[in-house]
């Protein structure tokens, strides 16, 4: 009766330790006498001691920050650029049998596509195409790394370092194209300006008295600084109305003068 009972304890010690717990965000690989067998969902499974063994896969999105690489872009200018990659785990049976240490490796490969990347690209690409750069090289990495069972989401460039004479450079040129920009708009505005000129003097000039009322309407406005000498030349249309009436031209002359 005692082995009896010695023997259910052993077995339930065995059942006990061959349950496994996996997580909601794990896979298990499970190996039998050494060979792959099974992928263990989440839950509690069953591992044989001694006979099976088995692995877990974290498959939540990871980020890895790539270390800062330096690189030579396509017009010979030598760079400094860091990136940081997301990717997540969608076989974990081959992040476990096809690579070794997948994190390593994705690690590795995102810095040789970096750096082979811009290579091929000019400086002022990287500079204005950098989500267009990122996209590529985040094709580039899920094609390599689909064997291994891992898919890459995302890639972002984080930072890129320029050499200080080619950050004075681009800022001298920088300046020169707003000096440009703003030398365009004046020359604009004083095109705009002498049009409307134009079409106010030639609608003065159609309109019968327009230019007696902008004469009047100027002296009005400098009529209020009374320490000033003003002198103005009246208009030959103003002489003009007074040829068929000489006296009152005269009058009003007189009266100016005596002022």
């Amino acid at each position: 009766m005692s082995g009896f009972f010695t023997i259910f304890l052993v077995a339930i010690v065995v059942l006990l330790c061959s349950i496994k717990q996996i997580n909601e965000y794990e896979r298990g690989i499970k190996f039998t006498c050494g060979k792959f067998s099974s992928i263990m969902q989440p839950g509690w499974r069953l591992v044989l001691p001694i006979f099976q063994s088995f692995k877990k896969v974290d498959i939540r999105t990871k980020a890895v920050d790539v270390p800062e690489q330096e690189a030579i872009t396509k017009d010979n200018v030598s760079i400094k650029i860091n990136a940081v990659i997301y990717y997540k785990i969608f076989d974990a049976s081959k992040a476990v049998l096809a690579v070794e240490n997948y994190y390593y490796a994705v690690g590795q490969l995102a810095q040789t596509t970096m750096r082979n990347i811009v290579g091929s690209v000019s400086l002022d690409e990287l500079l204005i195409e950098r989500e267009k750069i990122s996209a590529e090289i985040c094709k580039v990495i899920d094609e390599a790394t689909d064997p291994w069972g891992v898919k890459v989401e995302n890639v972002e460039l984080k930072d890129v370092a320029l050499p200080e004479e080619m950050k004075r450079v681009i800022a001298k040129v920088a300046e020169a194209e707003r000096e440009k920009q703003a030398v365009i708009t004046k020359a604009v505005g004083e095109v705009e300006a002498s049009e409307n000129l134009v079409r106010a003097a030639r609608t003065m000039s159609e309109a019968p008295g327009a230019l007696h009322l902008r004469t009047l309407s100027t002296i009005n406005d400098i009529s209020s600084d009374q320490s000033n000498t003003v002198v103005f030349a009246i208009p030959l249309e103003v002489l003009r109305a007074f040829e068929n009436n000489p006296s009152v031209g005269k009058a009003i002359v007189d009266k100016i003068v005596s002022k």
